[in-house]
C-alpha cells in the first residue's frame, strides 16, 4: 500500500481523477515526492513566506516601542527650562518637543515634535513649522500618525462636534473645540493648511488605515488659553 503524504492527501490529490486537473496535482504531487529540488524550493518558499509574516507582524510592535521611547525623552525635554526659552524664542528645532496634545474622547496623551519630516513623526505626531503656534493666532495644524509609532492619531474618525483638545506648551496652555465632523480630502489638498481668522486647530492623519490615499482632517477652534 502507497504510504499517504500528509502534505498532499487522497482527497486532494485524486479530485476529478482521470481529468485534466486531476492528472495535473498528481503529477505535481509526484514531483514533489520524488524530485528534491522542488521539495527544496517549496520548503525556501515556505520559510520565506514565514519570515515574511513574522517581520510583518514584528513591524508595528517595533514602531510603537520606538515611539514609546521617544516619548519619554520629549516628556522630560517639554519641562525643562530650556525648551521654555527656544519656544518664547521661536527656535524649537525639527524633531524636539514643542507640545503636548490630549484629546480626552479618544485616551489621546502624547507630546508633539515640532516638524512632520519622516524622522519627526516617529515620535507620532509633528507640528507642520509653517502654521502658527499652539495658542496663537491663526491656524496650528499637527500630523500624527493612524497606524504604527503609537498611532497617536488611530482613532480621530470617532471626534464629534463639541469635544475637547488640550494643547499643553512650555507656556501654558489652551483648549480648542471640535468645530465640525472629521472629514477626508486628497493628500494634496493644503488648504486645510491656510492661516485662517482667530485660532484655530487643524488634526491631519492619513485615511484609510495602513494607506496615503487619502488624508482625515479635523478642525478646531479656540475657546480657551491659560497663559503663564
Amino acid at each position: 500500500m502507497q504510504e499517504r503524504d500528509p502534505l498532499y492527501p487522497e482527497t486532494v490529490l485524486g479530485a476529478r481523477r482521470g481529468g485534466r486537473l486531476g492528472a495535473s496535482l498528481r503529477f505535481l504531487g509526484n514531483a514533489l515526492r520524488e524530485r528534491p529540488l522542488p521539495r527544496r524550493i517549496l520548503g525556501a518558499f515556505s520559510i520565506v513566506l514565514i519570515v515574511g509574516g513574522a517581520a510583518l507582524m514584528a513591524y508595528p510592535i517595533a514602531t510603537d516601542l520606538y515611539a514609546g521611547w521617544r516619548q519619554s525623552g520629549l516628556e522630560r525635554q517639554l519641562g525643562d527650562p530650556s525648551t521654555r526659552t527656544a519656544y518664547l524664542e521661536r527656535t524649537i528645532r525639527p524633531g524636539d518637543a514643542l507640545t503636548r496634545i490630549s484629546i480626552p474622547r479618544l485616551g489621546v496623551d502624547a507630546v508633539v515634535v515640532e516638524g512632520v519630516s519622516l524622522a519627526a513623526l516617529r515620535a507620532g505626531a509633528g507640528h507642520y513649522p509653517a502654521t502658527a503656534l499652539p495658542c496663537e493666532e491663526g491656524n496650528t495644524a499637527i500630523a500624527g500618525h493612524r497606524t504604527t509609532y503609537s498611532e497617536p492619531f488611530g482613532e480621530l474618525h470617532r471626534l464629534r462636534v463639541g469635544d475637547r483638545i488640550v494643547l499643553e506648551t512650555p507656556i501654558g496652555r489652551c483648549h480648542y473645540e471640535v468645530s465640525r465632523d472629521p472629514w477626508v480630502t486628497t493628500p494634496y489638498d493644503t488648504s486645510v493648511l491656510e492661516i485662517r481668522r482667530g485660532s484655530a486647530l487643524t488634526l491631519t492623519t492619513c485615511d484609510p488605515p495602513g494607506s496615503a490615499a487619502s488624508r482625515l482632517i479635523v478642525r478646531a477652534r479656540l475657546v480657551e488659553t491659560e497663559l503663564g
